[in-house]
């Protein structure tokens, strides 16, 4: 006979939450969104996987809150594209490639990219961020009639970096200097948006 599932809160200690979280960027950075489960996020996290739902309700919500990058579109777009113009490009990589080199930045964006690659209900969150909360904010600043063309050109640009150097990790580029991907990319950048 089976025990009557008791009610209320799941056990589990004062820091589960933060477990929870940690465990599920780990698990949707190796798994992206299809592969990793309540479970599997559960049991790396050494919780029950009702906890999970307790703290976070579906793997969706998990998801939407684990992959809150501490990036904000708003304060750095119009801060890159106010300096000098002939330098936005390099401007764009350098900040992109320093913000991933932290690793907090780095273990959500390589959640979000693998998710974005390879899941089909993880594509719509990131596809979401980028044409409600960056690309718009590019767009606007540019005084071109092909101006969402040019931010959609740069985002493919820079996703492609990202998805090489970060998740695919193919060399030189993986471990190539930042100034030099910057001098080498961010011309690229330029292009789209001002040629």
């Amino acid at each position: 006979m089976t025990k009557p599932r008791e009610r209320g809160r799941p056990k589990g200690g004062s820091d589960s939450r933060g477990r929870i979280l940690a465990a599920a960027l780990e698990e949707f950075g190796e798994r992206g969104y299809d592969g990793a489960t309540i479970r599997s996020i559960a049991a790396r996290a050494g919780v029950d996987s009702a906890l999970v739902h307790h703290y976070f309700g579906t793997k969706a919500d998990l998801f939407a809150e684990a992959a809150d990058l501490p990036l904000r579109p708003d304060v750095v777009v119009p801060m890159i594209l106010s300096g000098p113009r002939d330098e936005v490009g390099e401007r764009i990589v350098r900040y992109i490639l320093e913000a991933f080199e932290r690793d907090e930045v780095r273990r959500r964006g390589v959640m979000l990219l693998r998710t974005a690659v390879g899941g089909k209900i993880g594509s719509p969150l990131v596809v979401g961020f980028l044409s409600r909360e960056l690309l718009p904010r590019v767009a606007n600043r540019l005084d071109v009639p092909d101006a969402e063309l040019r931010a959609d050109l740069v985002a493919s640009q820079v996703a492609g970096m990202l998805v090489v150097r970060y998740v695919l990790r193919i060399q030189p580029i993986a471990d190539a200097p930042i100034d030099e991907l910057v001098r080498r990319v961010g011309p690229t950048i330029q292009r789209y948006l001002f040629d």
